[in-house]
């Protein structure tokens, strides 16, 4: 086992007996095969393009393949095992049907040599194992050959979960698909180093690209998310708590409690499910329960009521926890004793029917606090303000806006975050979105003529109404360069999807993004080094030195 794709690798140099997260050796082998299987089939995607294209099944497969070997997603050993099979049996259809293209258009067979990923093959767990043990992070010796690698293939995880999001939706681009394949046929060759850079900008773009298309999915099924305030005490009935990140699921488990007298929290990045139009006019919407994913094992205690997990962020069971049974997984979630919601069937929804009974039979929520939390200020809602925000800049009200987006996590100098946010000056705005908000959000940092000194966009994803809002108000000012805004950002990251939307940031030409609380352990020192030459990537600081240098436009 080597595993250094989050922020909490241990040492920030890579887990190798058991992942900080939980993740035992067993399972970070299998995902390793699992990646190295899906680079199989993109050997083959990437030269059938070529002569005519591959179909969005295959793309959606590698899509969903890659986001459930992302950090806290599935931790069930037979799902991964079920689903290498799956790849390695839809590879060799792959490689059939590139074979009778190539012959067909060179009138000649296909004599080349390909990389193994393209070749082995094996049917039985215990001939995974092993392979496993070859085909991981560590295979590739060099170590900028490595990191460049692991940056792009970590990048496109989080492309992926966005591209899988939208799918869900009914929203593809193949492009995008495209691109996955691309960059993980990538990995299986010989490139430069300015090769590997520029693929890792391409995977930027296609995080813009994809990032987009997931903001007209959600705005166009749903409303644009609304200035909304969310309350986060608790109602007398039963619940259910719904936390990850997949909106089609909170439309279902919403459709199918109305009427039940059961309630429906939000957890976690599912709290700006609350700010779309579709789901607030439901009387059943509670509000929103706890706080960031990693607060889980209690707040999934005293919840009482059946939980279901519709995307990454579940943390394993401490030995004190009794929730197994009423925790519910879906889509590409899982963990071993939980009972499993089924994909839904064409044109048809997920059966939630397990959950809604199970809570009927469960005590109300425990209160755990009470008030409520002000959010809803994606692109839509913020731009219908810019006359006003603009007007606050431009009379010196507000001095400065500070993007801090992003994950939260457990490590105690996460704490910098807050602290930053308490004492940023009062003519400062935060801009945020994805669980980071959490450390900050439930402050009391009052507003600035009417607008909120926290303006939260949403989920993870909607970093791109963050970049909108940005490129919009540069337009405004009839600024050249996004860099001459009064801007800053200071990123906090954790997983892989933060990394995709860093990725976006600097494709678009942001410089100076401060990310912690520490730069990625998969960023070798020259690798890093370029990234902070051309883009002024910098580790967080102080609370006292980050305040005055991002005030002073550094």
């Amino acid at each position: 086992m080597f595993c250094f794709q989050c922020q909490e690798t241990a040492k920030n140099t890579g887990c190798t007996l058991r992942g900080v997260c939980g993740k035992p050796e067993e399972t970070a082998n299998l995902q390793d095969l699992l990646i190295y299987s899906l680079k199989g089939i993109a050997i083959y995607g990437e030269r059938l393009r070529d002569l005519g294209g591959v179909d969005t099944q295959t793309g959606l497969f590698v899509a969903k393949g890659l986001f459930a070997t992302i950090t806290n997603a599935n931790w069930d050993q037979a799902r991964f095992v079920a689903t290498i099979k799956e790849a390695l049996k839809r590879r060799e259809e792959l490689r059939t049907r590139f074979l009778t293209a190539y012959k067909q258009k060179t009138g000649k067979e296909f004599a080349e040599t390909l990389p193994d990923a393209a070749t082995w093959f094996a049917d039985d767990t215990a001939a995974f194992a092993e392979k496993a043990k070859s085909v991981g992070v560590l295979s590739t010796g060099n170590e900028d050959v490595r990191s460049l690698r692991e940056l792009l293939v970590i990048g496109i995880k989080g492309v992926c979960a966005y591209a899988d999001h939208a799918a869900v939706l009914g929203f593809e681009k193949q492009e995008i698909y495209d691109f996955v394949m691309e960059a993980l046929a990538s990995t299986t060759k010989e490139l430069s180093v300015d090769q590997m850079v520029g693929l890792v900008m391409k995977a930027g773009e296609t995080a813009v690209a994809t990032m987009a298309l997931l903001d007209e999915a959600n705005t166009s099924t749903y409303g644009h998310p609304e200035l909304t305030r969310v309350n986060i005490g608790v109602r007398k009935n039963p619940g259910i708590l719904i936390s990850g990140h997949d909106l089609k699921d909170m439309e279902e488990l919403l459709e199918q409690t109305r009427g039940t007298g059961v309630d429906v929290y939000t957890h976690g990045e599912m709290l700006p499910a609350n700010y779309y139009p579709a789901f607030k006019k439901q009387d059943h919407m509670a509000g929103n329960y706890g706080s960031s994913w990693w607060h889980q094992n209690q707040e999934f205690e005293s919840f009482n009521g059946p939980v279901l997990l519709t995307t990454n962020c579940l943390v394993p069971l401490k030995k004190e926890n009794t929730y197994l049974d009423r925790l519910y997984t879906t889509g590409v979630v899982g963990y071993e004793g939980a009972p499993h919601i089924a994909d839904r069937p064409a044109g048809g929804a997920k059966d939630f029917s397990a959950l809604i009974a199970r809570a009927k039979s469960c005590p109300p929520p425990t209160e755990i606090e009470t008030g409520s939390i002000l959010g809803g200020f994606a692109h839509n809602q913020v731009l219908a303000l810019a006359d006003k925000v603009v007007e606050a800049v431009k009379s010196g009200a507000i001095k400065r806006f500070v993007v801090m987006a992003g994950c939260d996590g457990r490590q105690k100098g996460r704490e910098y975050f807050t602290g930053v946010a308490e004492n940023l000056p009062e003519d400062t705005v935060i801009l945020t979105a994805g669980c980071a908000k959490y450390r900050y959000n439930k402050l009391n940092l009052g507003d600035i003529g009417g607008i909120p000194r926290v303006l939260d966009a949403g989920q993870c994803n909607d970093s791109y109404s963050l970049a909108l809002v940005a490129l919009k108000l540069k337009e405004v000012f009839g600024l050249a360069d996004i860099n001459d805004l009064p801007i800053s950002y200071d990123i906090a990251w954790y997983e892989q999807k933060a990394v995709a939307v860093l990725l976006a940031l600097l494709s678009l030409g942001v410089k100076g993004i401060r990310l912690g609380p520490t730069l990625p352990g998969f960023l070798s020192p020259n690798v890093a080094n370029v990234l902070i030459e051309k883009f002024n990537l910098k580790p967080i600081g102080t609370i006292e030195g980050d305040i005055a240098a991002m005030m002073a436009g550094k």
